[in-house]
């Protein structure tokens, strides 16, 4: 993992504090990405090694659909937080999950609990 990609939905300040702590960080929309859709946000990620910070649900299912065992992406499940906050869980995650993150994985992390799930994820079954 060269670094982390925070999506759209995310504080730009984010990336300057997880800077400031000595991570590689970029936000969608400093990289060109602001209007991206998330299969364009998930290649960039997998071409550059980077690991998708977002808030969006859409990401797991994408990678799930696909087959995908890149990129990594963590999915925070808190709204509204500020970028400190935002800045603080990322590092918490990192710091709880670092080697599946590497290896590929889908991560969910709330305040209190971080569910990690390694990549490839099974396929969607469709019911007929």
């Amino acid at each position: 993992m060269k670094g982390l990609l925070l999506d759209q939905g995310l504080p730009r300040s984010t990336a300057s504090l997880l800077a400031q702590s000595g991570h590689t960080v970029f936000h969608t929309a400093d990289i060109g990405l602001a209007t991206a859709s998330d299969s364009e946000i998930l290649e960039y990620a997998r071409e550059h090694d980077l690991v998708v910070i977002t808030l969006d649900a859409d990401f797991h299912m994408l990678l799930a659909t696909a087959g995908a065992a890149s990129p990594s992406v963590v999915r925070l499940r808190q709204q509204r937080l500020n970028a400190q906050a935002t800045a603080d869980q990322v590092v918490a995650v990192l710091n709880a999950c670092y080697d599946a993150l590497e290896a590929g994985a889908a991560v969910s992390a709330t305040r209190t609990l971080v569910r990690v799930k390694r990549l490839p994820l099974p396929r969607p079954t469709t019911s007929a």
